[in-house]
């Protein structure tokens, strides 16, 4: 199962797209709203039961300062994959993305970019289809279908010139 949490509903669009890759591949997912900044103790407590309620993997969204992802990494020994949201309070999404990326050695997040929760979704997957060969195969034929897609595009692309 995937965690996908994210500081504050304002962020549910961005997001959605992780939700989305989930239901593509039919992995289980839960989704919450965990703020690091105004509930502390909520945050902590999801951290450190997500592998007792059987979450593999959380990806966690933030805008702003975006400490969640990070924080989050800090209480459990789960990956945590960090999506940085351009938030209305943001000039141009920097503070979100250093603030995920930028973590002190030992507590990893892995980082997508801003505002690519689909990649997160999908890193997530291909994490998980390291221990399940259903998956993995889903995943190999999401690559080919991606394959295929950039064929479409060339072929349409050579005869509109």
């Amino acid at each position: 199962m995937i965690g996908i949490i994210m500081g504050s509903s304002s962020d549910l669009p961005v997001m959605q797209d992780a939700i989305e890759v989930c239901k593509e591949f039919g992995v289980s997912y839960e989704v919450d709203i965990v703020s690091a900044h105004r509930t502390p103790v909520k945050m902590l407590k999801y951290a450190q039961d997500a592998k007792s309620r059987g979450i593999q993997v959380i990806i966690a969204g933030a805008g702003g300062a975006a400490h969640l992802p990070g924080m989050v990494a800090s209480a459990t020994i789960l990956p945590v994959i960090g999506v940085p949201v351009k938030s209305s309070n943001s000039i141009d999404g920097w503070d979100s993305v250093l603030s995920i990326l930028q973590m002190p050695n030992g507590v990893p997040v892995a980082t997508v970019a801003l505002n690519a929760s689909k990649n997160a979704g999908l890193l997530a997957i291909q994490m998980l289809a390291i221990g399940n060969e259903d998956l993995a195969k889903k995943y190999e034929s999401y690559k080919e279908s991606l394959i295929e897609k950039v064929a479409e595009m060339s072929e349409k692309t050579k005869k509109s010139i």
